[in-house]
């Protein structure tokens, strides 16, 4: 559906809009559930009086416990991704603001008040954590993961005082984003169809400009204005750091990256090998810049010519429904139940397909345990890459789908170190699909170099970039550890210093580019990043393995799928037939990497 104008929601025919029954059927059931919701932390502090002696303690009464905790939290679940899925839909519509933001209010006082309950699993006696009552059978792994923390679990006061601090731990993150996506004005930038106003969203397409001059002109105009605010800035990213690392230490981990890493039992060599395996392997990288060097016809390459498409995207009109089809076909290799059921839920209610006035711009996909999981979209029928984030968000519902089919509650939910995985999978089965599509002839050497450009486009996003993302926190995080304050100054020369690394000799920085190390909204999620670079490095391989393999591979990657939180997200994807603590799977992403660059050099030539 190709739209001349913008609607209102209330425009949108229902069919393009996601089927929200399979939570509630209504606003008004939500707003009773919710009465309930709020009712239920009363339920689990009944219990607190029996953990008084935990010695004494049943394992009929324990089993109760759970549940009451358990049932309030998967009711929490999709209370909360209802009123999410409908602020997402129109942001624009008060009632959709105040339903979020009574569900958030209701979760915290959850929160707070059952805050006991953590610490006080901590003292329950080993025997009782393992023993073989079948109704405890279905928090196994929940426990066993909540145990292991034992050793930074603090008393029922601070763990209190550590909860009630939550929401005023997020004032680095809020205030960042209010000032720089509400208050801060980057004026306008002259283009041929007339004056742009510049802002967070439209930057990305003013980079994309094939007007030099309109790049330029945009990037020198939004980094002035976070010149202008740099010391605000970098005092909120510095007080975000020194949150992370106080929290550390009054945990007692060794470091705030270790606390990061330890729920997802990731060996910190992991991330090691991540950033000195990319470090190794970055003449790909500017060997792929000099490319686009040399295509765009520059007689040198600026920071604001990296995001220009190297090749123009082929004029293709892909309705909705046909994206679908494509996908279906693409990710054939997985099999006719995985096939059948992304089809029906990408054509029957899944997905909210189309922009609307107020609707949250790009993707994303939400799935719970109870509901489908759902995807919002902006899609567009002539924009091809389109079809890859239809084909990337359909991998993490998939991911979502098996999961919640094949785990308790309290143990379905994958982490955010896997997640990328199945999503960033589906795109490479598209990409290859895509490939093997074209036919022999001249006509089809554009779409064939446009693939490979936006391929090599993407890992480099994912892998190369985020890896970049991920050594800089390390070091700002270790600069505040060894006691070095964060300043302005010192945030942007550690900047420099990883732009000059990554980007090679030919580019040339302005004196403002070391400033995006101030913009980037991930950083305010302490490593996070990194998990991009290492998903799509676990998903190349699995890609490979699946298109070259038979049913065993199929049957050890479903094996991943289904794992969702029963195991730790290392062993997971070592079932599915990838050792992400080798260096070897991010050795061979940047080898096909590599292999892509020399592809489209060879298309270009």
């Amino acid at each position: 559906m190709k739209q001349t104008t913008i609607p209102a929601r209330s425009e949108v025919a229902p069919g393009d809009t996601w089927n929200l029954a399979s939570l509630f059927e209504s606003d008004e059931q939500w707003n009773g559930e919710l009465a309930r919701f709020s009712g239920l932390a009363a339920a689990v502090n009944a219990f607190k009086p029996a953990f008084a002696s935990p010695d004494k303690l049943s394992a009929g009464t324990f089993a109760d416990c759970l549940d009451a905790y358990a049932q309030a939290q998967q009711l929490g679940e999709k209370l909360g991704n209802y009123a999410f899925l409908k602020k997402s839909a129109d942001e624009s519509d008060a009632a959709n603001l105040d339903r979020f933001g009574r569900y958030m209010m209701a979760a915290s006082a959850f929160e707070a008040e059952t805050s006991w309950l953590v610490p006080a699993l901590q003292t329950i006696p080993d025997s009782l954590a393992k023993s073989a009552d079948a109704r405890l059978e279905a928090y196994r792994v929940w426990l066993d993961k909540l145990l292991r923390l034992k050793p930074y679990i603090l008393g029922e006061k601070e763990e209190r005082i550590l909860a009630l601090k939550i929401e005023g731990d997020q004032a680095p993150r809020t205030a960042f984003s209010a000032l720089t996506n509400v208050d801060m004005d980057f004026g306008t930038v002259d283009t041929k169809d007339g004056p742009k106003p510049l802002s967070q969203t439209t930057w990305s397409r003013l980079m994309e400009d094939p007007d030099r001059a309109v790049r330029k002109d945009a990037y020198l105009k939004f980094y002035a204005a976070f010149d202008a605010h740099k010391n605000t800035i970098a005092s909120l990213y510095a007080g975000s750091v020194n949150q992370d690392v106080a929290l550390a230490r009054i945990r007692g981990y060794e470091s705030a990256r270790a606390m990061a890493l330890f729920p997802d039992k990731v060996d910190e060599t992991v991330y090691d090998n991540l950033v000195s395996t990319v470090r190794s392997n970055l003449d790909a990288l500017h060997r792929y810049y000099a490319l686009r060097k040399r295509v765009l016809g520059l007689d040198e390459l600026r920071h604001y010519d990296v995001y220009v498409p190297l090749v123009q995207a082929v004029k293709q009109t892909t309705p909705y429904e046909d994206a679908v089809g494509l996908i279906g076909k693409a990710v054939a290799p997985l099999g006719d139940e995985y096939v059948q059921t992304l089809t029906k839920g990408l054509l029957g209610g899944w997905v909210d397909r189309y922009e609307n006035r107020g609707k949250r711009s790009g993707a994303f996909s939400s799935g719970g345990y109870e509901g489908d999981p759902y995807i919002l979209m902006n899609y567009k029928d002539e924009v091809i890459r389109d079809v890859f984030t239809l084909a990337h968000e359909g991998g993490h519902s998939m991911h979502s789908w098996y999961s919640a089919r094949s785990n308790p509650f309290m143990s379905y939910n994958y982490t955010i170190f896997e997640a990328e995985v199945a999503s960033t999978l589906n795109e490479d089965l598209l990409f290859r699909h895509l490939l093997k599509q074209l036919p022999g002839e001249a006509g089809s050497a554009q779409m064939r170099a446009y693939l490979l450009s936006t391929r090599a486009s993407d890992i480099l996003a994912t892998l190369y970039r985020q890896t970049m993302f991920a050594e800089y926190e390390h070091r700002t995080h270790a600069l505040v550890e060894s006691g070095t304050p964060l300043t302005a100054e010192l945030l942007r020369s550690e900047y420099r210093k990883l732009l000059e690394a990554y980007f090679g000799p030919l580019m040339q920085f302005e004196e403002q580019s070391d400033l995006e190390g101030l913009r980037i909204p991930h950083f305010y999620n302490a490593f996070y990043v990194y998990k991009y670079a290492t998903g799509i490095s676990a998903s190349l391989a699995l890609a490979q393995r699946i298109s070259n393999g038979g049913k065993s591979e199929r049957d050890d990657y479903f094996r991943f799928l289904k794992s969702g939180g029963s195991r730790y997200p290392i062993e997971a994807l070592r079932v599915a037939g990838v050792d992400m603590l080798s260096p070897e799977p991010v050795k061979a992403a940047c080898a096909e990497f590599a292999r892509i660059v020399a592809e489209l050099e060879a298309a270009l030539t």
